[in-house]
């Protein structure tokens, strides 16, 4: 199974020169630590930069620079601030090309909940609602199943929505699969994973059609 920075890694691999992406808060943050040699993409942070680098290393992070999740970030040469309004302009406008975003639950049509669970203390739906509504190209990273074992890819979610038939890619710790109308499509497991384990933790439908690759990195 992958870690959390292999997901993000091989999800790095979609990234293409000229890109504008905004990460999400979790898993995602950690795409920035993986671009691809040879190609220039610009990160953008709903709270308002553009130009968003890697982590810092420890002992050189500045408290007053920070992404969407309050994590101290870099910014890259020719990086800039803005405010909040020109920050959702840009992603109401569809002026990025790819948003990757954690979730809890995701269904087979593509439906994402990712933003409360009913009865636990939540800051704010954040900016998912707005990114998910306006992105053409949306890449889930997450775990395949719960704490207990229970798939989080499922028929329909139980947790309140964040948007409907939105998710087009989800990289798990176990495999990729693309979110098609007939369901969940298995295009790559991780190293060491079987399709029969990808069954056994996918409630929603799963299609496997022939000889299914490694992932590689």
């Amino acid at each position: 199974m992958l870690t959390k920075e292999q997901i993000a890694q091989r999800i790095a691999k979609e990234l293409k020169n000229g890109y504008y992406v905004n990460l999400g808060i979790g898993i995602p943050t950690l795409v920035a630590n993986y671009v691809p040699e040879g190609i220039e993409v610009v990160f953008q942070s709903e709270n308002g930069m553009l130009g968003m680098g890697p982590f810092p290393y420890e002992g050189e992070e500045d408290p007053d620079v920070i992404n969407a999740g309050k994590q101290t970030v870099t910014v890259l040469p020719g990086g800039v601030f803005f405010d909040s309004s020109t920050s959702f302009a840009m992603i109401r406008g569809r002026h990025v090309h790819l948003t990757v975003l954690g979730a809890m639950e995701v269904s087979e049509k593509g439906d994402i909940a990712n933003w409360k669970i009913p009865g636990k203390m939540v800051k704010g739906m954040g900016g998912a609602m707005d990114l998910v509504a306006s992105a053409d190209n949306i890449i889930v990273a997450m775990m395949h199943t719960d704490k207990h074992g229970n798939s989080k890819l499922l028929k329909e979610c139980t947790l309140p929505i964040t948007g409907v038939r939105c998710v087009k890619k989800i990289v798990t710790n176990l495999a990729v699969l693309d979110v098609t109308e007939r369901g969940f499509e298995l295009r790559e497991l991780a190293p060491g994973v079987t399709v029969e384990e990808v069954k056994k933790a996918t409630e929603g439908t799963l299609i496997v059609e022939g000889d299914i690759p490694e992932m590689q990195f």
